[in-house]
């Protein structure tokens, strides 16, 4: 039986934590191109809404994407045929240096993909955490073998 069979609607994941540092920030700057005041620069940031310098969004959610990675089995892993999309992204409240986010998930559709090079999608509904404050919430698709 396929992964994409054994998958139900109702099934969760919880991940470990993984720490959001100033490293990662000025990484993800360089990578990425945006090199935004509310990333990078303590003294403006200090005196804002914030009081302090915040993550990228974009940053947060690729973290994120690692941690959905690595709460799946090597099965479930093997059988990513490839990362279909995102869907009703949200980005709730800021992440600052040293947070830690977790992440929470739960099957909630599947569609069978006959003309595919996979079985189908799995819709997931994913929330990542700061604690019990949702930081990020969306529905992420893979297609599965």
């Amino acid at each position: 039986m396929s992964v994409f069979h054994e998958l139900e609607v109702g099934d969760t994941h919880e991940s470990h934590g993984r720490t959001i540092t100033e490293a990662d920030v000025v990484n993800f700057a360089g990578v990425s191109g945006d090199h935004n005041h509310v990333h990078l620069d303590a003294d403006t940031m200090a005196e804002s809404h914030y009081g302090e310098r915040i993550a990228h969004g974009m940053l947060v959610l690729s973290a994120a994407t690692g941690l959905v990675w690595q709460t799946r089995t090597v099965k479930e892993r093997n059988a990513v045929v490839a990362f279909y999309g995102i869907d009703h992204l949200r980005f709730r409240a800021p992440v600052f240096f040293g947070d830690t986010i977790h992440i929470e998930s739960e099957v909630i559709e599947k569609e069978e993909k006959p003309d595919s090079p996979g079985t189908g999608t799995v819709r997931y509904a994913l929330d990542v955490k700061v604690g019990e404050e949702t930081v990020i919430s969306c529905e992420m698709l893979s297609l599965l073998e």
